[in-house]
């Protein structure tokens, strides 16, 4: 009897843990509620270590790890084929601090798009924060990119020049969308990308209002204060300021650096549809906290934030692609990026999961797997099937 006691007891207290109130419409919420419970119960540090493994091939695959430009690299090479393969650079996300192009989530992710797209695949295991803060993460991911558009590593690998694409996740397709705007506007690059493809990126950290913050700010796994704590480790802040980005006092009105042209490339009142502005109101102080964008000069730079590019850096871009989800704070980043790449004249396919949370993608595997992650993952590939 104490025992079932015990038991209903311990039941109750780890449902009571577990369960989150989340949007009706957010796919399979349970399965969401005990991944964000994971990642509460143990250090996302320590799950990504768990789930690190050991480069295998496999019959259509040949998995083994390398460097690319000097910087640790996962190449997929599919066996047999065509003579000339498709060529994928991928950085995976994490907040610039977490996570491996060698867990087991991502090995699946690259081990699939190799064999369905007779692609090389090559997973960028960039330095990651608080050791390497920016730009360090920007020049790994820059520097594997000019080696993989090398003549030498397209020639290595039998990659067709026509056919290379640059693509990320989060912090990922931050890093993709970076790299992407440097090599399409350096002349002495030879090779440029046919593609970029940009799953739920962050791209700039001027506002946390939009509506997107607003209305998930308590949905995991990317809470708005998370996501402002990652931000300033990325940029070797300090961390003292994070009530100050979630305040908005660091793009105040009075904030100098951050001129009229700046604040149009990110006014989610002109670049966002009515649809996803709902009831929001822009959060803009009159005053704020002088000095924070001279104490992070990073805030500003299009390296680390690249949806402040200018247009005519916009207008030399590949064609893209931009998942977004619904109940992700940065989906309207990726919405935002959408509409400014349209205006600069890009062909954009923009793919929004009404029912998709942030992270969602990686999901697409057992034991966590999601049907918003399948979806999503084969729309992707997809996407790069057709486009590549």
């Amino acid at each position: 009897m104490r025992l079932r006691v015990a038991g209903a007891v311990l039941l109750s207290a780890a449902a009571y843990y577990v369960y989150l109130p989340l949007p009706s419409a957010v796919s399979e919420p349970w399965k969401l509620m005990l991944l964000d419970a994971l990642f509460r119960s143990f250090m996302h540090a320590v799950v990504s270590w768990v789930e690190v493994i050991e480069a295998q091939s496999c019959p259509a695959v040949h998995v083994f790890d390398s460097t690319l430009g000097g910087v640790s690299t996962r190449v997929f090479q599919p066996k047999g084929g065509k003579k000339l393969k498709r060529g994928v650079i991928y950085f995976h996300g994490g907040g610039w601090a977490l996570a491996s192009g060698r867990m087991r989530s991502y090995d699946r992710l690259c081990r699939k798009m190799a064999e369905d797209l007779d692609a090389v695949v090559m997973s960028v295991d960039y330095r990651l924060a608080p050791e390497a803060v920016f730009p360090e993460q920007y020049h790994d991911a820059l520097a594997a990119s000019r080696a993989f558009l090398s003549v030498q590593v397209l020639e290595r690998y039998s990659v067709d020049p026509q056919r290379v694409c640059v693509s990320g996740d989060s912090a990922g397709g931050n890093l993709a969308a970076a790299v992407a705007q440097e090599l399409s506007s350096d002349d002495s690059v030879m090779v440029k990308f046919k593609a970029q493809a940009l799953i739920y990126p962050v791209l700039q950290a001027l506002d946390f209002y939009t509506p997107s913050y607003q209305q998930n700010q308590a949905v995991p796994i990317l809470y708005r204060p998370v996501m402002a704590r990652y931000w300033l480790q990325y940029l070797g802040a300090d961390s003292a300021l994070e009530p100050l980005l979630l305040a908005n006092n660091h793009s105040s009105l009075d904030q100098l650096a951050i001129s009229a042209r700046t604040r149009s490339k990110l006014d989610w009142t002109t670049l966002l549809p009515a649809k996803r502005k709902k009831h929001f109101r822009p959060v803009i102080r009159a005053a704020g906290s002088l000095g924070v964008v001279s104490e992070v000069p990073a805030l500003m730079d299009v390296r680390a934030a690249p949806l402040l590019a200018e247009h005519e850096v916009l207008s030399r871009t590949p064609k893209a692609y931009v998942m977004t989800c619904e109940f992700d704070v940065l989906r309207d980043d990726g919405l935002m990026y959408v509409r400014r790449l349209q205006d600069a004249g890009v062909t954009v396919t923009s793919d929004h999961y009404e029912d998709g949370f942030h992270g969602c993608m990686v999901f697409a595997f057992l034991p966590m797997m999601s049907s918003v992650g399948q979806r999503s993952m084969n729309n992707y590939i997809r996407w790069l099937d057709q486009n590549l």
